[in-house]
């Protein structure tokens, strides 16, 4: 289960934000994520909410959205998404490819509530 170890890097992040912005309490985390990190959905939410206990984002509703496979054709410059793991492209029927896209792990946004002293995990 990767997802735990993910998202402890996202939790250092979120600390930081809740304590910059004075947050009492995160109420919403989006997760912008590309397929080829191999997230499952139910394993990730089931860590986030591990993660969150005892913390200010407790409770809070993580939406996850998932990036396709985006790659360039580097004999024709086509950029084509990734279907059925067949990294060939379309166009040229060329191996020659380089990844743009479907690797990320990125926090699109956070949302909280205004208010006294946060408690970050330790």
């Amino acid at each position: 289960m990767h997802e735990f170890s993910l998202l402890q890097n996202i939790f250092t992040t979120l600390d930081q934000i809740a304590s910059e912005k004075k947050l009492k309490r995160i109420t919403k985390v989006t997760l912008r994520i590309g397929k080829l990190r191999q997230i499952v959905p139910d394993t990730m939410q089931f860590a986030f909410a591990t993660l969150a206990k005892g913390t200010c984002a407790e409770g809070a509703e993580l939406v996850l959205s998932f990036e396709e496979v985006k790659i360039l054709c580097r004999d024709c410059q086509k950029e084509f998404i990734v279907e059925d793991n067949v990294y060939l492209c379309p166009a040229c029927g060329a191996a020659s490819v380089e990844l743009i896209s479907g690797k990320e792990l990125i926090l699109e946004s956070v949302e909280g509530e205004f208010g006294g002293p946060t408690r970050t995990r330790t």
